[in-house]
Formats: C-alpha cells, sequence, structure tokens
C-alpha cells in the first residue's frame, strides 16, 4: 500500500539535550503502527515533529508523498494529520454534540456569511449536526449527546476526542497515551472504534501507548523506539521476545 508518513533521519535537540537522533521510519497507509519504548525513548517529541508542532534540526518528514518538514500543525490538521490532543480539549460547558460541531469550519463563523447568506449558513449548520449525530453514533455516546462535556467520564473524553476526528475526515491519526485513565469497559470501546475507522474508513492510525494489551490487539507492526532512534521493528510477539528490547525496559531486572 505504500508509506503515507516517512521521517528520514530526523534529529532534534533542546540545548545540550539530543532527544531525536538520525531517526527514520515508516508508516503504511492504512496500517495501525505501534510506537513503544521507554520513559525518555522521544516518543511524544517524534509525534511533535510529525504533527509540526516544532521542526526538526535536521532531517525530512514526508506525508504522503510531500515533503511536510516546515509546514505548521495547523495546516497539517486541514489535511487531514491529526493528533488526538492537538485538538482543543472538550468545552466543558456544553454538550457532547455540540462539542462535534464546533470542530469544521461553517459559513456561519463570519459575520458577514451571517448577514447575507442566512439560507447557505442554516444549511450547512444542519449538514455538521447531521454529520455530528452519525459521528457520535458511530462512537458510541449517542445516550449521552445531551450531556454536559465536562460531566463526562475519562474514557467518555476519549470518545468524544476520536470522535473529533471524524468531523474533519482524519487520514492520519497519532494517539498518544489515549488508553490513560480510561476503565476496561471503555478501553475496549476505544479499541473496536480505532479499528473501525480504520477498517472502515480507511484511517492511518500511529499510536504511542504503554498498554501493552492494546498494542498487542491493535498494532502491526510495531516500532521500538529508544534514546531518540529506532531499536526495532517487527509483530507485537517478535518485539515481545527481543531481548535488546527487554533489556531496554528492564535493564538489569529482565534477568
Amino acid at each position: 500500500m505504500g508509506s503515507i508518513i516517512e521521517v528520514r533521519q530526523v534529529n532534534k535537540a533542546f540545548g545540550a539535550l539530543q532527544v531525536i537522533n538520525n531517526c527514520s521510519i515508516e508508516v503504511a497507509k492504512g496500517s495501525i503502527t505501534g510506537l513503544i519504548g521507554p520513559n525518555g525513548a522521544g516518543k511524544s517529541t517524534l509525534f511533535n515533529l510529525i504533527a509540526g508542532t516544532f521542526a526538526p534540526d535536521t532531517g525530512q518528514i514526508i506525508f504522503d508523498g510531500e515533503d511536510i518538514t516546515a509546514i505548521p500543525s495547523d495546516q497539517l490538521f486541514h489535511r487531514g494529520l491529526l493528533r488526538t490532543f492537538q485538538i482543543a480539549q472538550e468545552f466543558s460547558h456544553m454538550t457532547a454534540l455540540e462539542n462535534l460541531m464546533m470542530v469544521p469550519p461553517q459559513a456561519g463563523e463570519s459575520l458577514l456569511n451571517t448577514w447575507l447568506r442566512p439560507a447557505r449558513v442554516q444549511q450547512e449548520e444542519a449538514q455538521v449536526r447531521q454529520k455530528a449525530m452519525d459521528v457520535i453514533e458511530f462512537i458510541g455516546l449517542k445516550h449521552v449527546r445531551n450531556e454536559l462535556a465536562g460531566n463526562l467520564s475519562g474514557g467518555q473524553k476519549k470518545l468524544l476526542e476520536l470522535g473529533r476526528t471524524m468531523m474533519v475526515d482524519a487520514r492520519v491519526v497519532l494517539l498518544d497515551e489515549i488508553a490513560a485513565g480510561v476503565n476496561r469497559t471503555l478501553l475496549q470501546d476505544l479499541i473496536r472504534n480505532i479499528q473501525r475507522l480504520n477498517q472502515e474508513l480507511g484511517y492511518t492510525f500511529l499510536v504511542i501507548e504503554h498498554d501493552m494489551d492494546m498494542i498487542a490487539q491493535l498494532c502491526d507492526p510495531v516500532i521500538v523506539l529508544a534514546q531518540g532512534s529506532v531499536m526495532v521493528q517487527g509483530t507485537i510477539e517478535e518485539i515481545q521476545q527481543n531481548e535488546a528490547v527487554i533489556e531496554a525496559y528492564f535493564g538489569n531486572d529482565a534477568h
């Protein structure tokens, strides 16, 4: 299927601290790729580089054949490359449904359009509302669509965040520790929704996660990052049996 994300020999330092060290990875189009590694391996920094939060010192980042190394995150967002925490936190005093409706730009956001094209504004609002209804049903939150988002559980908020990616027709979603703070029941809902978005809508995912059960259920391949560069890549079974990975995670406690 080819690669949709390519990181080519990227380096990033903060002062004297070299965080990403000549790192190269590829994410296949249509895959759910896991990115794991011990604390301090550079996973979140690599996500920030791919998402355009900041630029690498050297190297290239390619998105679907285009060099995006110097393109900021807001432009990448509108091209369909999203990082989950990059999307605004929930508006706690708005309903879950209203939170979804806030994501796509609408004609009504222009005062001139409100005055001169009221029919167009009403039509767009109706279309956005219907899409939000479809999304909230897809992610299994229809029963809380009118609940204030601030009252949702941590897991429901994560599902809502996943739903926001559907409001802008994402192509690649970078998921950073989405399982954190989510109970096991809602975690399975999250996993099912990620799989459905991948299989039914063709989303590509790159997933940072410490929950190895989630990685095992979702991800193939899995990339292991250590000291800012790729240590090994393979299936979760190959990763779990790799002595170098065990040593990196557990050190002397591994034996």
